[in-house]
């Protein structure tokens, strides 16, 4: 048995393990209780599913984390920054971090500029980048940040000014200061584009603490191997680049899931419903991969334009807590997490959670028992349970992009909560190995590369335009780690600007492929 990968996925109840052979089977599993310090549960989730193989066997390991999503969540741990935006005259109308929470703002932002320079949509500047002004904010910043952001008009197309403003600050601040340029983060809009890379900027330090942990559980249970963190949609990075952009990793854990789902249950085009202990997270697949946001998405009640899937999160989970007696009932949103397996009635305890509701229904078997449920009230589960219909119904019509009945594929350890028929799909389907979906996920996750730019069909033709944007998505899946023999193009989206002159269309493409070091 050779190359062997390991997925891990922390999430808010538990941290689960897989191991995957080459042919994509699960060799071994495992759930653990998500810990306080996530470290903990990592290493532990990793420990029991590595004793179970040939450690020697296992080529590659993958993590889906919450480290940097909650950081931003508990406004906990993040750096202190500062936030150059390269635009002037065109844009002192809004101030860097204008429509930030204040608590947030406070914790995070340090000096803020705005100089000229940056460029129009077709590659005209709006004016000549001002040197000396970035220099002059490189001065306030000293001693003051621990990283700076920096912002220009249009930067996925004309990246230069941001460039040459990033290797200004270097200069001056030397590479103590890590600098964030907003267009290896964000698509087209400035200032969603801005707040993204603020973000990752004050995610920096949380990220390194990622990966030396990862690095040290890895040498705990004996593991030379290469390690990868899973993306918002559904692709890796390497842990350098995880460093780098943490803040492309906020989704992962939903999106893990919803990639283990397709591979789990062999569907390309489904709605997704992942029920943890905690939370319940309902996206839709398109040809595999989570159909991704085309709105501005809110991260920490900051907005932000990064890959991010189209999600729909409730406070629903086998963990949530259910309130009140007769029909007088209240389910969640608060939930006891991954104290579920002690203090839910069917163990012992003394909460009525959903988990004991799913066992009293008889959808939830091997949990406690089952004679415990008997100091559920009937008519409160009752009542509980059909909120839990009602609920997974309107989530599972919310998703849907037409009136086609798609299936649904139910995952996540909370998953028996999901009926096995939910009006308006076509089926229910539990999957194989669907409680550990996630870490299935990022088993199997592939290495991608993805370009958003505005080209001018006037300039050339429609199809050179393509054609050039499918070339460098190619180029960057491999420069990301993908197989060169078998990187395929994924997604092209074509946004024409009717505003603009000149035949202006917004051109994404996104590419994917296998890693290549697995053969």
């Amino acid at each position: 048995m050779t190359a062997l990968r390991l997925g891990v996925d922390v999430g808010g109840t538990n941290t689960d393990g897989v191991i995957v052979d080459e042919a994509g089977a699960v060799v071994a599993s495992q759930k653990v209780p998500t810990t306080p310090d996530p470290m903990d549960g990592i290493r532990a989730a990793m420990s029991a599913v590595v004793e179970q193989v040939d450690r020697d066997a296992i080529a590659q390991v993958m993590l889906g984390t919450t480290h940097p999503a909650n950081a931003i969540i508990q406004r906990k741990g993040l750096d202190r920054i500062g936030l150059l935006r390269t635009a002037a005259p065109s844009s002192y109308a809004v101030r860097p971090g204008a429509a930030w929470p204040p608590e947030l703002a406070d914790v995070i932002l340090g000096p803020t500029a705005i100089v000229h320079g940056g460029h129009e949509y077709d590659g005209r500047e709006i004016a000549a980048l001002d040197e000396e002004a970035v220099r002059r904010f490189a001065g306030e910043c000293a001693g003051q940040v621990h990283a700076i952001a920096v912002a220009a008009p249009f930067s996925p197309a004309s990246y230069s000014h941001e460039d040459r403003a990033a290797e200004i600050i270097r200069e001056e601040l030397g590479d103590e200061v890590a600098v964030t340029v907003s267009h290896e983060i964000g698509s087209l809009g400035l200032l969603e584009r801005e707040d993204a890379a603020a973000l990752n900027a004050s995610l920096l330090s949380v990220s390194r603490a990622v990966v030396d942990g990862l690095a040290q559980a890895l040498s705990d249970n004996g593991l030379t191997v290469d390690a990868y963190l899973t993306q918002n949609d559904g692709t890796l990075m390497s842990a350098e680049q995880a460093m780098k952009y943490p803040v492309l990793t906020l989704a992962s854990g939903p999106t893990n899931s919803m990639r283990g789902a397709s591979a789990l249950a062999g569907l390309s085009d489904a709605i997704v419903i992942d029920v943890g202990g905690t939370s319940t997270d309902v996206g839709i697949l398109v040809d595999g991969f989570p159909r991704e946001s085309m709105h501005a998405v809110e991260v920490g009640g900051v907005r932000t334009n990064f890959r991010m899937p189209d999600l729909i999160s409730i406070g629903l989970g086998g963990g949530t807590i259910v309130h009140g007696t007769g029909g007088d009932v209240r389910v969640g949103p608060d939930s006891v997490g991954y104290r579920v397996v002690d203090e839910a009635l069917v163990m012992g305890g003394d909460v009525p959670t959903l988990s004991d509701v799913s066992v009293r229904a008889g959808r939830l078997s091997g949990f406690g028992d089952p004679a415990l449920t008997s100091k559920l009230d009937p008519a409160a589960a009752d009542a509980a349970l059909a909120g839990v219909d009602e609920q997974v119904q309107i989530l599972a019509d919310r998703m849907k992009a037409s009136r086609q009945a798609l299936p649904l594929i139910a995952v996540g350890g909370g998953s028996h909560l999901v009926a096995e028929e939910v009006p308006g799909t076509s089926e229910v389907i539990k999957p194989p190995n669907f409680a550990v979906a996630n870490a299935y996920g990022a088993a199997i996750a592939e290495a991608s590369g993805e370009v958003d730019r505005v080209y001018r069909y006037e300039d050339s033709s429609r199809e050179e335009c393509l054609e050039d944007a499918k070339s460098l998505a190619i180029e960057a899946a491999k420069k990301a780690g993908s197989d060169p023999r078998h990187t395929r193009i994924t997604t092209i989206m074509e946004i024409p600007m009717t505003y603009v002159p000149g035949g202006g269309c917004r051109v994404q493409v996104k590419a994917a492929g296998p890693l290549a070091s697995a053969g």
